[in-house]
């Protein structure tokens, strides 16, 4: 359980969680496999609930908190809300690719409707709301200096 009156390891690590998977779903061709999507999905779920956790550890930690606890836990909060939200579009990725896979075998000409949006564009998206946790990061950063982020 981390320390409620230092969030930063805790930040620390879920800005180079982010970074990481923002890093590997950039360089995800769209032609991958469903496992290698499910893994990034995984590691976004796993990246909402230390959000969250964060999110339980500090909340309780003052009955009347200060401007600066509340804005610490709105970014918390709002952390948690796109690494849930990625991982949403990292699952609508997975169930497209699937699909079109699935459309595909079942082709029995050369052509074959392929419904959008693509699995890229849900991982494109997902990369841009991983751009926002990093932001937020740097926000925290910037409103707590004794807590850096990086």
């Amino acid at each position: 359980m981390p320390d409620p009156t230092n969030p930063a390891p805790v930040l620390a690590r879920i800005s180079s969680d982010a970074s990481c998977l923002h890093q590997a779903l950039r360089a995800l061709p769209a032609e991958r496999g469903a496992s290698t999507l499910a893994a990034r999905l995984t590691d976004a779920q796993d990246l909402a609930g230390t959000a969250l956790r964060l999110f339980l550890t500090l909340s309780p930690q003052a009955s009347r908190p200060s401007p600066t606890d509340l804005l610490l836990l709105h970014r918390v909060a709002q952390i948690a809300k796109a690494a849930q939200d990625a991982a949403a579009e990292l699952t609508a990725a997975l169930a497209r690719a699937v699909e079109n896979q699935r459309r595909q075998a079942a082709a029995t000409s050369r052509r074959v409707v392929l419904i959008g949006p693509t699995p890229q564009q849900f991982i494109e998206s997902a990369a841009d709301l991983l751009d926002r946790i990093l932001a937020l990061c740097d926000a925290v950063s910037r409103d707590r200096p004794e807590s850096p982020c990086h």
